[in-house]
């Protein structure tokens, strides 16, 4: 991967609005796991593409470290797989809903679903980063440090971008302009596209927890479902663990060493099941991260010459562990799209047009919009079960929970929708049957697996 502009910061004359060939077929605007991802797929489409980054280094957030099977085989297409698994990945077989003192209420068992990938992988966020951007190939040209302002447009349709970039303002043009600016989106405020965006009652509190000499735990996500909101917990390689606990918005604002020791300790007064973790958890303290949690969908995914990828298109809960994920699949429709409608040309002898580009985000749009709101609704339903604090809902959800878990046609399409292997929504009657009804088909393979 290139990361100096190939003919210079001062050659550009043909990088305006409608003048010229373009010197790349698409510029990607930001370089989070959507960004990366997406100049992944173009790259491996034969795209000549600009990938424009605000930041010079990642910030150490946690974020995105569970891979579901679905993304597992993209990044195992793409080559990026082995990078992951020498950074240290680590395979995960399922992921688990257990009461405070650790025992199931339900199992998403990974190894019961179709497909060579049957795991999560978990990992730290900056190392997916560094896998993705270590896979990218001479045809990607990386811009670290620049701010994209807006998008320029000729006509009604995007057609580049107007960056800053050591101190310069510049204007990029290209037949694809693709969002991946995150949840704030300067793109696709200034296109126009809509959200209604919600922000959750609650926050998480994430720890980096030193494991080492802990009996190891099992090989799985585990969700607490307890009477003090969701306590989420998974491996990270270097013997340390991930744990995400809910909290209230106003819980450990100022709060002060004392404060931070005594809610550690009713944190695991309340879940039994994390009592072995007691001195490494205050001992975690300083890793703590306070993190705000939205839900949104953005009204359209493509307009003419743009795209949005990831956060710029959609957000949701943690919780479930898609965000992320249905990023790396909006990369991989994208490419897709784009290929079948005749934009991407590997043997550049003829460059893309912007008339095959809004052929191919027409398609992008028509695919990606229903997957878009079917995780969004799973995730939300998902969280709003777990994260119930009154005892009528928390005593519904675990009913709910126990049901599924007894009825294997329900629980392995619960675990086909988490492991984003496609779209297939709970009818009305599996509605009832997860409250009690009695399911004559509950031990059948559901007829379309």
């Amino acid at each position: 991967m290139s990361t100096e502009p190939g003919s210079g910061p001062d050659s550009e004359p043909g990088s305006g609005p409608g003048s010229g060939p373009h010197t790349w077929d698409a510029i990607v605007c930001g370089a989070g796991v959507a960004g990366l991802a997406t100049a992944r797929a173009l790259d491996l489409a034969g795209l000549r593409v600009l990938l424009l980054e605000k930041r010079r280094v990642p910030a150490p957030v946690a974020k995105g470290e569970v891979l579901q099977p679905s993304s597992v085989r993209i990044l195992r297409d793409w080559g990026v797989l082995p990078m992951l698994l020498r950074r240290g990945a680590v395979p995960l077989g399922q992921l688990m809903i257990r009461d405070a003192h650790g025992r199931r209420l339900m199992l998403f068992d990974y190894r019961t679903i179709p497909g060579d990938d049957r795991q999560l992988y978990s990992l730290d966020y900056p190392e997916i980063l560094a896998a993705l951007r270590e896979s990218l190939g001479e045809g990607v040209e990386s811009w670290p440090g620049a701010l994209v302002e807006e998008p320029i447009r000729d006509g009604g349709r995007v057609s580049g971008v107007r960056v800053s970039w050591r101190g310069r303002t510049r204007e990029l043009a290209a037949p694809l302009v693709v969002a991946a600016d995150g949840r704030s989106s300067r793109l696709r405020r200034s296109a126009g596209i809509e959200t209604t965006s919600t922000e959750y009652p609650h926050r998480l509190l994430s720890f980096d927890i030193d494991v080492e000499g802990v009996p190891a735990a099992a090989p799985e996500v585990t969700t607490y479902l307890t009477g003090q909101g969701l306590r989420l917990a998974y491996p990270l390689p270097g013997r340390r663990m991930r744990l995400y606990a809910q909290v209230s918005p106003d819980a450990l604002r100022g709060a002060g060493r004392e404060h931070l020791e005594r809610w550690c300790r009713e944190l695991l007064d309340g879940t039994p099941a994390l009592r072995p973790l007691e001195e490494r958890l205050e001992g975690s303290l300083g890793s703590r991260q306070l993190l705000n949690l939205w839900r949104f969908t953005a009204s359209v995914l493509a307009v003419p010459g743009l795209a949005l990828v990831g956060e710029a298109a959609h957000c949701v809960h943690p919780m479930a562990a898609q965000g992320m994920n249905t990023a790396i699949a909006d990369a991989e429709a994208l490419a897709r799209c784009l290929a079948d409608r005749g934009f991407a040309d590997r043997g550049f002898a003829a460059r893309p047009s912007a008339t095959a580009a809004d052929r191919a985000l027409e398609a992008y749009q028509a695919e990606r919009s229903a997957w878009v709101r079917h995780m969004d609704r799973m995730s939300h339903d998902a969280t709003r079960m777990i994260t119930q604090l009154s005892r009528p809902g928390q005593a519904i959800g675990r009913r709910v929970l126990r049901r599924m878990d007894g009825n294997p046609r329900l629980r392995y399409q619960a675990t086909y929708n988490m492991a984003g292997l496609g779209i297939r929504p709970f009818t009305a009657l599996d509605r009832l049957h997860q409250l009690g009804l009695p399911d004559p088909r509950a031990r059948r393979v559901p007829d379309w697996a």
